[in-house]
């Protein structure tokens, strides 16, 4: 009977999975396939490249309900970890919640004299993503900012050792659109001042500097699975390291605080969850109930993970995609140099680029937000560089007028002028060759009248 059953169950779930193909061919594929029409159809900065599989991935889990992280976030992160080269990998909600585990991970009293304490200081730049930043003055730090390269668009490293005081205590950093910092000089920095390094690699998944990925180089590093970055699972992302402890630290702070690591639905991992004696608690309190951090709960799902198991089969195409979508840009565009500077690969890098940089000279008889508007009326989408300078924003209005909570070193002109003049277009994957060579002959046309 029993038997019988699961024979029944397993046809049915065969036959669910068949007329997921027969959707997926009958509504997804012919949007993807559709020829693209200049002027009408929408050329986005991202998009999401997907099949049949991804669907299925999910629906399987959806019919068998299995909804919290097993099995298959087990999967996926180990095989994230494996591109890498890395030895840990740990899923969480958002690119934005990997950055504050990064970050809070680092305070942790496990670490000993080693931890982050409040009033440390951590270099960054004021030219990124908010959630760079964010943490770091969430957990009572002091971010410390250094102006980019106006050609990278990375911090400038050389700047950094003048940044260096006796309460710094580490540097966190993004590659900013795809383009790895100089992390040669970073990291001989960092071993020669007894610092963290956390890289950022959200917009830089695949990205190579010296032949090695963007990502293997920090004590932690992090990354984006929200749906405009290189793969996705709808909403994601993940945080590695090498070590042991900061991995061990950094679940902790994942799974609501927990010094259990026994995954939900398992117990007594440790082999002694009645024979723990920590904090001020009895003797034998059941370890899954022992706190050893101010955690939060930011896991992903096992549906996200089953998106995400399709998504990294793809990655190799996406990043190639990227590159050369890059390229074609960068070629088509390139005899507007008395309009416009483009950012530059970092020496030794090859970046796989999450967007293509554009900054509108000085004099030239427009502004950025002229050009924005001119392409955004001809279906293409347009960017800024996420946050410009941070410190115009209006979260920073109070730690402006109070002067406090942050220092600058030098001045940030770089990053103000790409406040005031940069924007970026995709280089995503579905970005057909008909799509880059209409935005080459739009920006051609509107230079036109300049000339």
């Amino acid at each position: 009977m029993e038997e019988r059953k699961n024979k029944e169950a397993e046809h049915i779930k065969n036959e669910i999975i068949k007329l997921v193909k027969k959707y997926y061919d009958t509504v997804h594929k012919p949007i993807q396939l559709k020829k693209f029409v200049p002027g009408k159809d929408k050329i986005n900065y991202a998009s999401i490249i997907y099949d049949e599989k991804e669907i299925i991935n999910l629906v399987n889990i959806a019919l068998d309900a299995r909804f919290a992280a097993g099995a298959v976030a087990h999967e996926f992160e180990k095989k994230l970890a494996e591109f890498l080269g890395v030895k840990y990998c740990l899923l969480t909600n958002s690119g934005s919640s990997a950055n504050l585990l990064a970050i809070s991970a680092l305070t942790s009293t496990k670490l000993k004299d080693r931890r982050l304490k409040p009033g440390d200081e951590v270099i960054t730049t004021a030219c990124g993503f908010p959630t760079t930043i964010a943490p770091i003055i969430q957990n009572n730090l002091v971010p410390v900012f250094v102006d980019i390269d106006i050609s990278t668009c990375n911090i400038k490293a050389d700047m950094i050792e003048e940044a260096i005081s006796e309460r710094t205590k580490a540097i966190f950093v993004a590659h900013t659109l795809g383009n790895p910092c100089e992390i040669n000089k970073i990291m001989k920095i960092c071993v020669e001042n007894d610092l963290f390094f956390i890289e950022d690699n959200c917009d830089a998944l695949g990205s190579r500097y010296n032949g090695r990925y963007t990502g293997t180089f920090g004590h932690i590093s992090t990354l984006s699975l929200y749906p405009a970055h290189h793969i996705t699972t709808g909403e994601g992302g993940a945080v590695f390291t090498n070590s042991w402890e900061l991995k061990s630290i950094i679940r902790s702070y994942r799974d609501w605080g927990r010094d259990c690591w026994c995954d939900p639905g398992q117990d007594n991992s440790c082999g002694k969850r009645f024979d723990w004696n920590l904090g001020e608690l009895p003797y034998g309190y059941d370890h899954k109930y022992i706190y050893s951090h101010f955690g939060y709960n930011l896991k992903a799902t096992e549906m996200q993970a089953a998106i995400g198991l399709a998504q990294i089969e793809k990655l190799p195409f996406i990043i190639e995609a990227r590159k050369r979508n890059w390229q074609a840009l960068r070629e088509g565009l390139s005899d507007l140099s008395d309009f416009f500077s483009f950012q530059d690969p970092t020496p030794g890098s090859d970046p796989a680029w999450f967007g293509f940089l554009i900054i509108v000279k000085e004099n030239v008889g427009f502004t950025r937000n002229e050009i924005v508007e001119y392409l955004e009326k001809k279906n293409i989408q347009t960017r800024m560089l996420f946050a410009g300078n941070i410190l115009r924003q209006p979260c920073f209005d109070e730690l402006r007028r109070k002067k406090e909570g942050y220092r600058i070193v030098g001045d940030l002109l770089n990053t103000d002028i790409i406040m005031k003049d940069g924007f970026w277009i995709g280089v995503h994957p579905g970005m057909k060759k008909e799509m880059i060579e209409y935005i080459v002959e739009s920006i051609h046309e509107f230079c036109k009248k300049y000339d």
